[in-house]
């Protein structure tokens, strides 16, 4: 696993991306914004990943942020690209409310300015993921998880090994203290939000359970915080 960091705009942080080596390939979760394409290349390639070996590109969920390379890495790489079909207008119509609440018209009006989510960065997946999908026929031993919270069609990846790839249901933020894992902060459903954070301590698509934490936002941690975080969100695993 070779985790890629890449800047969002505006300074407004940094977004995760996790390229997964096996013996089938490469598998990409997660692509960052269009912002930062120049520098996924060079980290793809210096990593190993070339054109015609990147095999899938796994999406957490269809904002900007996490599908912004899509179009070109299909383009250059020549990877299918996978989500859940909860979100697939978000991709399809670059609307980042498109399956949310509905915000202000002032909100609806800014985002897209600062998104730069236009007509050339737009997509349709090849494949819809969704709760307990087996990526093993493609070359990952992992299920997929639906998560929703952060917006309806959100996913997690849990492979074999325990690596547990959240998207943006977990967060590790940087406090006075030292990083803080946490349940992501920006959530369009809260109460789903919490749910999806109760079921990870009673997994039933598999019995593998997870040993590390990769969130979209922030440093990995080791699946022993998630009781903290449960704790922290009053989320009772049910």
């Amino acid at each position: 696993i070779t985790p890629i960091t890449l800047p969002l705009p505006l300074h407004m942080g940094s977004v995760n991306c996790y390229l997964i080596q096996t013996a089938a390939g490469y598998f990409l979760i997660d692509t960052g914004g269009a912002n930062a394409r120049r520098a996924l290349h060079r980290e793809l390639v210096r990593a190993g990943c070339t054109p015609g070996s990147l095999k899938l590109i796994l999406l957490t969920h269809g904002d900007f942020d996490h599908t912004g390379n899509v179009a070109y890495l299909r383009a250059t790489f020549g990877a299918e690209v996978a989500m859940h079909r909860s979100d697939k207008d978000m991709a399809e119509r670059g609307d980042m409310f498109a399956n949310r609440k509905q915000p202000n018209i002032l909100i609806r009006t800014l985002v897209p300015l600062f998104t730069g989510f236009g007509k050339s960065k737009r997509f349709t997946p090849d494949l819809f993921l969704e709760d307990g999908t087996d990526l093993s026929p493609y070359g990952l031993e992992a299920t997929v998880l639906n998560l929703p919270g952060h917006s309806l069609g959100s996913l997690g990846i849990l492979t074999a090994g325990g690596a547990f790839f959240c998207g943006d249901l977990l967060e590790n933020t940087a406090g006075p203290q030292g990083d803080v894992p946490a349940l992501g902060s920006i959530m369009d459903d809260p109460t789903a939000a919490r749910a999806s954070l109760a079921r990870l301590a009673h997994l039933q698509t598999t019995q593998v359970q997870p040993v590390t934490v990769y969130p979209g936002h922030g440093a990995p941690f080791t699946a022993e915080a998630l009781q903290h975080i449960h704790a922290a969100a009053g989320a009772t695993p049910t």
